[in-house]
């Protein structure tokens, strides 16, 4: 369950069911389809709760979000953290995004899922799935530039698009396949920049 603290530190019980109830039915159901009260009875709180943690539900959207965001960059801290060397680093970090495509009840990227339920560049929702996308995009960016001497962006947004590709498609069909296409892609990646750092 997500665990939430108030400015005191302290954590709250009802808000983090509440966040743990939405994060769990707006990945498996989708935004939209997901109403206020459906989360309040499911999370076991009063509506009174609900907006006391959070003023409208695109505030509780925007928190789901914020914390699938902080899960993933934990998640490649901890592999950067190892302080491997920069292409075993883009290794780990694609191997554990091959991981979660694997896992049970996949539904692809919660931010492209968001991103397609909000398109308003504008709005609070899809600005929360752009800074992730801001952040991701900039990790790769400096992993690859540590590898070889081109340009790191545009092998980036191959790496960015490749990721998106699997995610898109992972939920649709047999994972396995789309999982080995997206690491050989990579892997590819990796050899270019390995091959011209050599020549």
């Amino acid at each position: 369950m997500v665990t939430v603290t108030n400015a005191h530190g302290q954590v709250s019980e009802a808000r983090s069911r509440l966040l743990a109830t939405a994060t769990r039915i707006f990945y498996a159901e989708g935004i939209h389809a997901v109403g206020v009260d459906r989360i309040v009875a499911e999370a076991k709180v009063t509506r009174a709760t609900l907006y006391r943690h959070f003023p409208g539900k695109d505030d509780l959207i925007v928190s789901y979000l914020r914390e699938a965001d902080r899960a993933i960059r934990s998640q490649v801290d901890t592999i950067v953290g190892r302080g491997m060397p920069a292409p075993d680093a883009l290794r780990a970090v694609a191997g554990s995004i091959a991981d979660g495509i694997r896992s049970p009840g996949f539904r692809g990227c919660a931010f492209l899922n968001a991103a397609a339920e909000y398109p308003d560049p504008a709005h609070p929702v899809h600005q929360a799935v752009l800074a992730h996308r801001r952040w991701f995009s900039r990790t790769i960016t400096e992993l690859l530039g540590r590898i070889g001497d081109a340009p790191a962006e545009p092998a980036a947004r191959h790496v960015v698009m490749l990721r998106d590709g699997a995610m898109a498609t992972g939920c649709l069909s047999d994972p396995e396949p789309i999982c080995e296409t997206f690491l050989e892609g990579v892997e590819s990646l990796l050899r270019q920049r390995t091959a011209g750092a050599g020549s």
